[in-house]
């Protein structure tokens, strides 16, 4: 009998990616902002996030290799990678994960980058 998928949702904190443009960070907002760029400092991560977010369902695991041109558990290294930082959702289906980014990830980023008004 077929297992019900299973759904892996690491939490993105809410203070994560507060604006830079903002008057001041706190220590806590400065690290876990840091902590997703830090995730996409990687070409190949950038190339992932790139994938999952132009497509309109899951991405297998097994789908990115070719692409990258990385093995197997590499990819899912920069995948475990992207998770920590709260960007990704998992999807366990059998012996298959699926990936999707996390509907919040792309706006959380984008507030980060929102540099209006700061001072120069």
């Amino acid at each position: 009998m077929p297992t019900a998928p299973t759904t892996t949702t690491l939490p993105m904190a809410s203070a994560c990616c507060a604006p830079l443009g903002a008057a001041g960070l706190s220590d806590d907002q400065a690290q876990q902002t840091a902590r997703v760029f830090k995730a996409l400092a990687d070409p190949h991560r950038v190339k992932i996030v790139n994938r999952l977010a132009t497509s309109p369902e899951p991405v297998c695991v097994c789908e990115f290799t070719e692409p990258l041109g990385l093995s197997q558990p590499t990819v899912s290294h920069h995948l475990k990678k992207l998770m920590e930082a709260g960007l990704l959702d998992r999807e366990q289906r059998g012996t298959w994960a699926y990936y999707s980014l996390r509907p919040d990830a792309l706006g959380g980023l984008a507030a980060a980058l929102d540099l209006q008004g700061a001072s120069r």
